[in-house]
């Protein structure tokens, strides 16, 4: 990423879907010059004890785009989100768009086809998206000119997308009270994460932050929004020069109390094929559950 590429002149209209089962927050972003938009990590519902899959979350967004008259150029994935699921495809299916994430949705893939034990059939080479995104990748929203910026950590798939004066961190960054996503999954790094925080603060100040999750820390209302600026002077894990041992030593030392994420099984099976749901030998949707190898 260079400052050229930041175009802080161009502001896009975003509109926020909360999902309040997992915490999600997802995006729809229109190039304000055209009616081109992206949607940015959207949820597919599912009813666990159940086996259950239901769209609402991701209706909702697909009524939206449709009343508006916009046209659906992207559907975007900052990172394989381990705790809910994609509906990228279903989208795809009802309004077009090309679903694109960072290119180290190699390296879960092949962590995780270990783990789930797939067979051959599944491919771990991200084929499964339209395209795949190397740090400093842009791609057209319209006459909106948008770039990824690679911020692993959390992941080794993390992308920040940054479009005119609003970036999309993922789970790289919650809000100044909420701090910084855990780093202990497979392929994670606190030190990696740290190092991605810095590029994200190296942004303009004045850039809008949006969260992929908040979850009100002591009670507050959700939010969602912030800036470079806040997260700089704010932030409780890395803001106010916090030095990189700090928050290593912080953010190891809280990984280890954490639980894993409610739908970390399903989700992961889903999200590293771009939200298709895996069928058995008979063809129909099955998930499986991995004893003791999370």
């Amino acid at each position: 990423m260079t400052h050229a590429q930041v175009q802080m002149n161009v502001i896009p209209a975003v509109h926020s879907f909360f999902d309040p089962d997992t915490n999600t927050i997802s995006y729809v972003v229109r190039d304000p010059s055209t009616t081109s938009c992206a949607i940015i990590d959207s949820v597919m519902d599912i009813n666990y004890a159940a086996g259950r899959i239901t769209y609402d979350h991701a209706d909702a967004m697909i009524d939206f785009v449709t009343q508006q008259g916009w046209q659906l150029e992207w559907i975007i994935e900052t990172h394989v989100h381990a705790d809910h699921l994609s509906a990228a495809p279903y989208i795809q299916q009802k309004l077009g768009g090309k679903i694109g994430i960072g290119r180290g949705i190699m390296v879960v893939q092949d962590t995780f086809g270990k783990v789930f034990n797939e067979g051959t059939e599944f491919q771990r080479d991200g084929s499964q998206f339209d395209r795949l995104f190397d740090d400093g990748d842009t791609y057209q929203i319209g006459q909106l000119t948008a770039f990824a910026m690679y911020t692993p950590g959390h992941t080794p798939a993390c992308m920040t997308h940054v479009m005119g004066n609003a970036a999309f961190v993922g789970d790289t960054l919650f809000m100044p009270d909420g701090g910084s996503a855990r780093a202990d999954f497979p392929g994670g790094d606190a030190g990696t994460l740290y190092d991605s925080i810095q590029k994200v603060l190296a942004l303009p100040d004045e850039m809008r932050l949006f969260m992929c999750h908040d979850y009100g820390p002591n009670g507050r209302d959700i939010a969602w929004e912030t800036t470079v600026a806040e997260e700089k002077a704010h932030n409780i894990h890395v803001g106010d020069g916090k030095t990189k041992e700090e928050f290593v030593k912080f953010r190891t030392e809280r990984d280890a109390t954490l639980a894993m994420p409610r739908l970390i099984i399903p989700s992961l099976q889903i999200n590293m094929r771009a939200g298709t749901i895996p069928k058995d030998d008979d063809g129909n949707p099955v998930l499986k559950v991995p004893i003791g190898k999370l």
